[in-house]
């Protein structure tokens, strides 16, 4: 059995390997922001949330909690986009697993959505 072969890419090390990383980041979030307007619409959540938490007289952890959960929001739909864009990679096809996958993923942003509401409720109302 042959070992499977090299990936060119993987030999990058140090700070180069950093260089890449971050524009392959910096690539993923320009595809998330032009082709997927709920990341878009997050976007302008945070950019509406963040600075609203840190003016806010709270404490530092639940500053830290206001910001966090928006933040969240923003990696959840990213890696709901990435199963979508997966899947629709796979096959166009209407399949059971594919519907179940994408919905899950749709589920999770709910979950992360209903946290923002959560824990900016408990915070501003002092529960």
């Amino acid at each position: 059995m042959q070992p499977p072969p090299e990936n060119p890419y993987k030999g990058v090390t140090g700070i180069r390997r950093i260089w890449y990383a971050l524009g392959y980041s910096l690539a993923g979030l320009k595809v998330a922001y032009r082709g997927e307007a709920a990341f878009r619409q997050l976007v302008w959540l945070a950019l509406v949330l963040i600075p609203i938490a840190c003016v806010l007289p709270v404490s530092s952890v639940a500053r830290a909690l206001l910001i966090a959960c928006v933040v969240l929001s923003l990696v959840v739909e990213l890696l709901n986009s990435a199963i979508e864009a997966a899947i629709d990679r796979i096959s166009l096809e209407r399949h059971p697993l594919s519907k179940a996958s994408k919905d899950m993923g749709s589920a999770a942003q709910l979950f992360s959505l209903i946290l923002i509401a959560v824990v900016w409720s408990l915070v501003l109302l002092g529960g």
